[in-house]
Parts: C-alpha cells; structure tokens; sequence
C-alpha cells in the first residue's frame, strides 16, 4: 500500500511538470510567431490601413441620376483622403442619397451627405442624431448652420430641392474647409 502513494505522488508531479513544459513550448512558438511575422506598430500603420478609394466613377453615375447637382470636394490638399462613397437612388425618384467619407490631414473623420429627402430626418440620420446648434458657419460666400452632437459636428446647409451636410468627427474648421472645396454639378 506504501508503494501505491508514491507512485501517485510521482505520477502527479510528472503532470506538473508536462503542463509547465507544453506551456514553455506553446510560449516559445507564440514569440517565434510574434518576432518572425511582420508587423507595424508605426503611427503610420494606421493611417496607411484605411483603404483610400477612387470616386470619379460613383460621381458619374450620382451627377447623372440624382436629381439634384451633386457636391465633391475640387482642389483640397491630397491629404484629405476618400475612404468611401456611394449613390443610393429611391424608387419613387425623391430621397436619393450620395455619400462621400473622407479622412482629413489629422485622421479625422468627415463626410459629405446629400439628399432630396425631408431634411430633418436626413439630417438627423446622418449626423448620428446632432442638434441644431447657435451661430452660424461663414463657408464662401454663404453661411451654413452648425450642428452638435455626441459622436459628430456638422455642417448644413438648405436649398430647395437638397440638403447638403458636411459631418464627421473633424472639428468645425475642417468641416468648414471641405465644404468650401465642394463643387455641385449636375450631370
């Protein structure tokens, strides 16, 4: 009887120590991993992670079927980079919707939005549930209201027959930059 618990007490330290040897092995290969993929943990990395996309096509195609002129940026700096775009036509020819996300020079998130849709729920869509705020935003020659909200400012201004929203998470002043490179056309 002697025997058997030493046996037992030797079989348990054998399972003892196999756990720690498969742990040292499995942290071996996992630093291997680590040290022999590459990677980037460059401030750069991130930037470089979004995907810049080309628009003119989507541009075509909105200025010919939207019917109001659609606005993109002319001349910004190509540190402003597209990240997304899309048209989205309605089926009754009223509410269609163009969309052009951008990154400005900071990292910022801005968008242009642009509808025929009653504009207070197009705003409130797309400026994640922003609310009017005091004052006004000098862009040219006209003046666009601003909007504040919890996750994005915007800027918006009111014509007949489009709203045209300039919004993300950038600050004001470049909100107010990209809407004054905007240049409307209809196709």
């Amino acid at each position: 009887m002697g025997d058997d618990r030493c046996v037992a007490g030797t079989r348990g330290k054998q399972t003892v120590r196999d756990m720690i040897l498969s742990l040292a092995a499995i942290g071996v290969v996992v630093a291997a991993v680590y040290f022999f993929i590459p990677h980037n943990d460059s401030p750069s990395a991130e930037q470089k992670a979004v995907q810049t996309v080309d628009y003119r096509v989507e541009v075509a195609t909105a200025r010919r079927a939207a019917p109001y002129p659609v606005a993109v940026p002319k001349g910004l700096p190509e540190s402003w980079r597209a990240t997304s775009v899309s048209y989205k036509a309605s089926n009754d020819g009223k509410g269609g919707a163009w969309h052009l996300g951008m990154l400005d020079p900071e990292q910022e998130y801005a968008a242009i939005e642009q509808s025929d849709a009653p504009a207070a729920k197009f705003i409130k869509d797309v400026t994640l549930g922003a609310e009017k705020a005091e004052g006004k935003q000098a862009v040219g020659g006209a003046k666009w209201d601003r909007y504040k909200g919890e996750k994005y400012n915007a800027l918006v201004r009111e014509e007949p027959g489009v709203t045209t929203v300039v919004t993300g998470t950038a600050p004001y002043g470049r909100l107010a930059e990209l809407a004054a490179s905007l240049e409307a056309k209809k196709g």
